[in-house]
């Protein structure tokens, strides 16, 4: 009975947000909460995908934002780098055997980036890749490996055009501080580059077959901006829904006051201090993240990020109801360079054997409070519970009003059975008696650490 509160305001709090849903939203828009539970399951449960940067940026190789940081003109970046992309090593079965080794079980990649290049055969642009010395579609094979190895297909799509001749130059554009090129904005027309869009995002969502995710990016209202209006966020979203009804749809569109806008929120580069939350209720959440500092392929970047810090990260974001998008820049000739292979490898060595501590987990009970040094995942389906040692700790670990809550532990990695007492079973003056609460688990650890990134301890709940 003690329950029935809890209950009664979860089922409200679920009644109020599908009565909002049916009245802010448009017809095309219309989905009940339970219709998008089921429509994001799969994402749910997956939890760890791969993010692709690739595009002309990977030639300069100093990072995808080259022609705004060095303020390029149109002519200038083409001239220097479209005749030189020829990425006569791109095996996108290879890509996908690396991702699917990872542990990745979706992908998303950018299909156009900011400088305008479309990695596909578009026909509403001259600048692409079959007109490079390509010389082909480079998504096709792409969709096509990564959907045999079993990964779900998802596409980045900008909404900036630092190409499109219709483009108005703002406050984020290469040539922001060229006054003459300001002077142009009079005679350009943000209606035509708005059917552009839904041009090429037609083309996209018809052409591939099922699409399961759309990465937009990005909006930045305000003034010298561009938001909702300048895209037709509304007008996208709605072609979107209409040639792919089972997508899952970002929170980069400007719509975010809108309860239909977005599925899930999307924090860069950045982990969230607890689970997000939108007007008191938590939302569904995934972090996107690079190996080093960059998204593109940047040669001389050298701030990379440990295996261990990747595994830990992935298994943070896990903590706390959220999804990691891990991104490789591949390189101008169309491979993964050796640091990102490495980190590849190692996630993928760790995810092998601890992938349960992962998949369909979610973040722990409030009940269960992370002893110090771990973090806590959760499978409510198996009614399992996972400690992830951080630091390996001196002989004992102690849980925290575990008591009477555990029927079985175990490392995960060997499924080998790891002991664990009680104050009350204890043996009479045992020095981890003066210690542990009356309701703690006292956990028997391995002086030696496992040969394993991160152990982790899987508990079978009562």
């Amino acid at each position: 009975m003690k329950r029935t509160p809890l209950l009664f305001f979860t089922l409200l709090v679920f009644a109020c947000c599908a009565l909002a849903q049916t009245v802010d939203s448009p017809k095309w828009a219309n989905e009940s909460h339970t219709q998008k539970e089921e429509r994001m399951a799969w994402w749910s449960h997956d939890r760890f995908g791969m993010f692709i940067h690739w595009g002309l940026y990977a030639v300069p190789a100093r990072h995808e934002w080259v022609q705004n940081r060095e303020q390029l003109s149109t002519e200038a970046y083409r001239g220097r780098y479209f005749d030189q992309f020829n990425p006569d090593l791109y095996d996108p079965k290879e890509w996908a055997a690396q991702a699917k080794k990872a542990g990745m079980k979706y992908v998303v990649i950018t299909a156009r980036h900011h400088e305008g290049f479309s990695l596909w055969d578009t026909k509403h642009s001259d600048y692409k890749a079959p007109n490079t010395p390509a010389s082909r579609d480079l998504l096709k094979p792409f969709v096509e490996a990564f959907r045999n190895e079993g990964l779900k297909i998802g596409f980045y799509f900008s909404l900036i055009d630092w190409y499109h001749p219709d483009f108005i130059i703002d406050r984020v554009h290469p040539l922001r501080n060229d006054k003459a090129a300001r002077d142009e904005n009079g005679n350009k027309d943000m209606g035509r580059f708005r059917q552009f869009l839904k041009n090429q995002l037609t083309e996209l969502l018809t052409d591939y077959g099922k699409i399961d995710l759309l990465f937009f990016d990005f909006s930045y209202p305000g003034e010298d901006g561009k938001g909702h209006e300048d895209w037709d966020s509304e007008g996208l979203l709605e072609l979107t829904r209409k040639l792919q009804p089972g997508i899952l749809v970002n929170d980069r569109l400007d719509l975010n006051d809108k309860t239909w806008g977005w599925d899930y929120i999307t924090p860069e580069q950045f982990m969230p201090k607890a689970w997000p939350e939108r007007d008191g209720v938590q939302v569904p959440w995934e972090t996107c993240q690079t190996f080093s500092g960059s998204w593109g392929y940047h040669r001389d970047e050298n701030t990379w990020k440990s295996a261990n810090q990747l595994i830990a990260m992935l298994i943070e974001v896990v903590s706390k109801g959220g999804n990691l998008l891990l991104n490789v820049g591949p390189t101008g000739r169309g491979n993964f360079d050796d640091r990102a292979t490495d980190r590849l490898d190692a996630i993928g060595q760790w995810m092998k054997y601890n992938n349960r501590s992962i998949y369909g987990c979610t973040a722990a009970p409030e009940e269960f409070v992370k002893p110090d040094n771990c973090l806590l995942t959760y499978n409510p389906d198996t009614k399992r519970l996972y400690v992830h040692l951080l630091q390996w700790p001196f002989k004992t670990l102690y849980l925290p009003n575990f008591k009477g809550k555990v029927k079985y532990a175990q490392f995960l990695h060997d499924g080998s059975e790891v002991k664990y007492t009680s104050r009350s079973s204890a043996e009479a003056g045992g020095h981890t008696t003066v210690t542990a609460g009356e309701n703690d688990l006292i956990v028997d650890i391995p002086v030696v650490k496992p040969n394993v990134e991160i152990p982790v301890i899987e508990l079978i709940l009562e």
